[in-house]
C-alpha cells in the first residue's frame, strides 16, 4: 500500500532538483512500487491533476480548508485519497457543497503539513514541480523498461498519462502497442515552441514551411462516412457549437479524415475578431441558429493526420500538406509558404500581422506530427507588446520555487481614479537570480500578507511582454493581458513612469476595435 506521503516527498524532491534525468529517476523508482491502481493515481496527482477533473469545491474553501490544524503522522493511503475525491466529486443536488467541504476537510484533519500543501495546490491546479508530460514520460518508460518512444507513441494517441502508465507497467510494450489512431477519439495536438523572430527561426530550419498563425480556437476534425464530430483543443465534443466546420467537412472528397485546424469568427473585410470573440460561439447553451448568423465561424485546415484509412502522422510535413491540399479547398486552408529565403519570410509574416493575425508558424519540411509535444521542428513567430507596470503583490512559489515569491499581481498607474488597475498575473519568464532578488526585495516592501499573497508597496516597476489584451470581467480595468511574462525589472523608473490604464485601453481598442468596460 503506497501512503500519500511518500507521493508527496517525491513530489517535492522533484521540484527542488533542476536536473531532469534526476527528476526521471525519482518519478520512475515512486511508479515501480505502486500497484496497477495506484499508478494511474500516482501519475494523475505527480502531473498536478485530480482524475475527477473537478470536485465542485473553489479556491476560498480549499484555502479555508488548509488551515485544519495538521496531523503529527502520515496515514492517508493513496488510493483512499483518491476514493474521497470520488466522492466528492459525485455529490450532487441539495447539500452537496455542504457534504464536499466535510469530506474535504475530514480528508484534511488526517493529512501532515506537507500532504495538506500538496493537496491544496493539487485542487486549485497549482502544483508546479517540474514533472511536465516529457518528463512523466520518460518516468514511465524507466519504470516499465520499455522504450520512451513507445511511451510517448501511446500517449499521442491517447492523451491519458495515467491509463498508459498503467498499460506499460503492467503490460510492457504489448500494453502500449494497443494504442494506435483511432476515428473519433481525439490526439492530443502538437505545439510549437517560440522563436525570437524571423531570422532565428530560418536559421534553425534552413528551409521552412510557413504558415499564418491565426488566433482562434484550435479543432480536430474526424470523418468516417457522414459521421463528422469535431473536437476541442482540450479533446471535448464541440460539434454541436460548429455547424460550419461538420458541413465543410462532410462536402470533401474522402471517406475518412482526421483533420487539425482552426476555426475563427472573421469580420467582413476578412480580418479577425478578438479571440474571446471566437470563443462566444463555444457557449454551452447558445441557440446555434442565431449565433451562426450573429457571428459566422471560418474554419481553417493545416494539417491532415489519417486519410482515407492510411494514418500520416508518421509521414513528413511535406507528404502530409501534398494529401490536405488534395482534398481540402485552398479557401479553406491556412496560407502557406515554404521559402529558404528571409526576405521572402519577412514579407510573409508582415502580411500576416497586417491582416490582423498573430504572426507566424515555421515548420519544418520533414517534421512529423509529435503530438502532443513542443517539437523544436514548429517555430512560433508573434510580435510582442510591453509595457511598464508596477507589482502590487507577488504569491508564493510552489515546487522548485518553494519559498520564492513567484506569482506576480500587476498593475497600470489610473490617474483619474488613483492608485493603479490590476491587469493580471504572471510567474513566466523568471530566473533563479531574479526570483531570489524580488523575494528580498518584495519582502523589505509588505504591506500586509496572508497564507499565499504578499502584498507590497507599490513601487517596483517591471518591463512585461504579453501577446494581446483580453476583455476580463475579474478586473476593474474591465481588461487582462494574454501570455503575460517578464521581461526585466526597471529599476531606473518610478512607478509614476509606469504606463497608464489609458495606454492599455488604446491597446485594447487597436484590435478589438472598441473601448474595454470596467466591471
Amino acid at each position: 500500500m503506497m501512503l500519500l506521503a511518500e507521493l508527496v516527498a517525491v513530489s517535492n524532491k522533484v521540484g527542488s532538483t533542476r536536473a531532469r534525468l534526476e527528476k526521471i529517476r525519482l518519478l520512475a523508482e515512486l511508479l515501480r512500487k505502486a500497484t496497477p491502481e495506484e499508478v494511474a493515481v500516482a501519475v494523475a496527482y505527480l502531473s498536478g491533476a485530480l482524475p475527477q477533473r473537478k470536485i465542485g469545491l473553489g479556491y476560498a474553501t480549499v484555502h479555508r480548508m488548509a488551515e485544519t490544524p495538521a496531523a503529527s503522522t502520515a496515514s492517508l493511503a493513496l488510493t483512499e485519497v483518491d476514493q474521497q475525491f470520488t466522492r466528492m466529486a459525485a455529490a450532487k443536488g441539495p447539500g452537496s457543497n455542504t457534504e464536499r467541504q466535510q469530506l474535504l476537510g475530514a480528508l484534511f484533519s488526517r493529512a501532515t503539513a506537507d500532504e495538506q500543501d500538496f493537496l491544496s495546490r493539487l485542487v486549485v491546479s497549482n502544483l508546479r514541480q517540474g514533472a511536465l508530460e516529457g518528463i512523466m514520460a520518460d518516468a514511465i518508460a524507466q519504470a516499465a523498461n520499455v522504450p520512451p518512444s513507445s511511451v510517448r507513441r501511446a500517449l499521442m494517441f491517447s492523451g491519458d498519462a495515467p491509463a498508459v502508465a498503467r498499460a506499460a507497467l503492467a503490460e510492457g510494450e504489448a500494453g502500449l502497442s494497443g494504442y494506435r489512431l483511432q476515428l473519433f477519439r481525439p490526439l492530443q495536438p502538437m505545439l510549437a515552441q517560440p522563436a525570437a523572430d524571423v531570422e532565428e527561426a530560418m536559421e534553425a530550419l534552413h528551409r521552412a514551411a510557413l504558415e499564418w498563425k491565426l488566433d482562434g480556437a484550435r479543432i480536430q476534425v474526424h470523418r468516417e462516412g457522414d459521421q463528422v464530430r469535431v473536437f476541442s483543443r482540450e479533446g471535448n465534443d464541440v460539434t454541436a457549437a460548429v455547424p460550419e466546420v461538420v458541413e465543410l467537412v462532410r462536402g470533401l472528397p474522402s471517406r475518412s479524415l482526421v483533420l487539425d485546424g482552426e476555426a475563427i469568427a472573421l469580420r467582413p473585410d476578412g480580418s479577425p475578431h478578438p479571440f474571446q470573440v471566437t470563443m462566444r460561439r463555444f457557449g454551452r447553451k447558445l441557440d446555434i441558429h442565431q449565433a451562426r448568423g450573429e457571428l459566422p465561424l471560418s474554419p481553417f485546415a493545416f494539417d491532415v493526420l489519417h486519410l482515407d484509412g492510411a494514418d500520416l502522422v508518421d509521414q513528413p510535413y511535406l507528404e502530409r500538406m501534398r494529401a490536405l491540399d488534395a482534398v481540402v479547398p485552398e479557401a479553406a486552408r491556412v496560407p502557406r509558404l515554404l521559402t529558404e529565403s528571409g526576405e521572402e519570410a519577412e514579407a510573409f509574416y508582415a502580411r500576416s500581422v497586417q491582416q490582423g493575425h498573430e504572426g507566424l508558424l515555421a515548420k519544418g519540411p520533414e517534421s512529423l506530427y509529435e503530438a502532443g509535444r513542443r517539437g523544436s521542428s514548429w517555430l512560433k513567430l508573434k510580435p510582442a507588446h510591453t509595457l511598464d507596470l508596477v507589482v502590487l503583490a507577488a504569491e508564493w512559489g510552489s515546487g522548485r520555487r518553494q519559498g520564492w515569491l513567484s506569482n506576480l499581481h500587476l498593475g497600470a498607474r489610473d490617474p483619474a481614479a488613483g492608485g493603479f488597475a490590476m491587469l493580471g498575473k504572471t510567474f513566466k519568464g523568471m530566473t533563479d537570480a531574479m526570483l531570489e532578488w524580488q523575494t528580498k526585495w518584495l519582502l523589505a516592501h509588505e504591506l500586509t500578507r496572508d497564507a499565499w499573497t504578499v502584498h507590497v508597496k507599490p513601487e517596483l516597476v517591471v518591463e512585461i511582454a504579453f501577446d494581446s489584451v483580453q476583455a476580463s470581467p475579474h478586473y476593474v480595468s474591465g481588461m487582462a493581458l494574454r501570455f503575460a511574462r517578464v521581461k526585466r525589472y526597471r529599476e531606473d523608473k518610478r512607478a509614476e513612469e509606469a504606463d497608464t490604464v489609458e495606454t492599455v485601453r488604446k491597446i485594447f481598442a487597436r484590435t478589438h476595435g472598441g473601448k474595454a468596460e470596467p466591471s
